[in-house]
């Protein structure tokens, strides 16, 4: 009977809770008032860790104003409260006597090449498509064998839409979307958010149910270093081997394999090519090389090398592009590319959108940048 009445408190305890919270198990028994971090109110976010050993804790957050303030300990628990940010995700994490530590009641976490950071989802009305929708779509991890790359064997990410393991006959279009320099295949649906952001703008009726194909476009890696498989070799020398190799890979083999083994609409109005700082480069370079292969394309916050190359667009026009889609920050430190990349559209005439924002070279904007750009896409 005592263990049924201590089951039943502990589930009327949790479901009490915000979803960001998780109650300390190990202070029941009288020693220890549960702990609960993050706990957030419309006016603060309150974080708190158990570390009776320590002397000095600090919380470091990527809000404003939320590196290094210093936090206070009470029966063991070390406490600060900070005024609740504006809506968006941010990461945080605890320095407990010089050494960073992530918060062990919070399970939301998002990795960042080999680190993995907490997550602050502040709800509101910028953040809503961020939070998980009703209806999920279903990620997967193909692989596909590559001839151009260092490797034989990589590994994709695949966001395939609600409904469509039940609708069999339907078709759908694809969004190949790349991460950036130190990311990986898992890059966008952890610290991007991708499949919540397509599962709440197609719940809603505001987007196409569409696929998401999101690669690792990194020459000398399998998959994400996470699962443990070593790096190939690469001769940085071979200049000529290793040249637009993953553009080449995403159009030669990529787009190819994906059209033979999924549902999709094998046309160029239904691809799309979008990508984030390396991947901004590649989704320029590549629909740059292959202008009639997407009809849709959207650099973000682009890593562009030299003179943007005016021939090439006038060609992406000519075969019908339908959106060409520039996304930078004000601050960023490739806005300047973006500008450029602006300007050489203009100069030929060709109809774009320049997406402009607040902020720098950061997810926040990122993750703004897919979820105003998949409404558009497949009109």
């Amino acid at each position: 009977m005592k263990r049924i009445i201590l089951a039943v408190a502990l589930a009327a305890l949790s479901l009490g809770l915000n979803a960001q919270e998780l109650t300390n198990v190990n202070g029941f028994g009288g020693r220890r008032a549960p702990v609960v971090s993050p706990q957030i109110t419309d006016s603060t976010v309150t974080f708190r860790l158990a570390a009776d050993y320590a002397t000095v804790v600090k919380l470091n957050g990527t809000w404003p104003g939320g590196a290094n303030l210093e936090m206070r300990k009470t029966n063991g628990v070390w406490e600060v409260s900070v005024p609740t940010p504006e809506p968006e995700i941010y990461t945080y994490s605890f320095n407990v006597d010089g050494v960073s530590v992530n918060d062990p009641q919070n399970v939301l976490v998002q990795r960042d090449g080999s680190r993995f950071l907490n997550m602050l989802m502040i709800p509101g009305e910028k953040t809503e498509n961020y939070f998980e929708a009703k209806q999920h779509g279903t990620i997967v991890h193909p692989w596909y064998e590559s001839k151009i790359m260092a490797t034989d064997a990589r590994r994709l990410t695949v966001y395939l839409p609600y409904g469509y393991e039940k609708n069999t006959k339907t078709k759908y279009p694809v969004l190949y979307l790349m991460h950036g320099a130190g990311g990986d295949e898992e890059a966008w649906p952890s610290m991007g958010r991708a499949a919540q952001i397509l599962d709440n703008l197609i719940e809603k009726g505001l987007a196409k149910p569409m696929i998401v194909v999101m690669p690792n476009t990194n020459n000398n890696q399998y998959a994400a270093q996470t699962l443990g498989i070593p790096t190939a070799r690469v001769d940085r020398n071979a200049q000529a081997q290793y040249q637009n190799a993953y553009e080449r890979s995403l159009a030669e083999e990529i787009v190819p394999f994906i059209e033979k083994n999924f549902r999709v609409i094998a046309k160029p109005e239904s691809r799309a090519i979008a990508g984030l700082s390396m991947g901004g480069g590649n989704t320029y370079t590549c629909s740059n090389l292959y202008p009639d292969m997407f009809r849709y394309v959207a650099p973000f916050s682009a890593a562009i090398f030299g003179d943007m190359n005016k021939e090439a667009l006038k060609k992406i026009q000519n075969a019908g592009c339908k959106l060409y889609f520039v996304a930078c920050g004000n601050t960023d430190f490739l806005f300047d590319t973006s500008n450029k990349l602006d300007a050489a559209l203009t100069e030929i005439g060709f109809p774009h959108t320049y997406y402009v924002t607040e902020g720098g070279h950061t997810w926040a904007n990122w993750r703004d940048y897919l979820n105003t750009l998949a409404p558009l896409l497949f009109k």
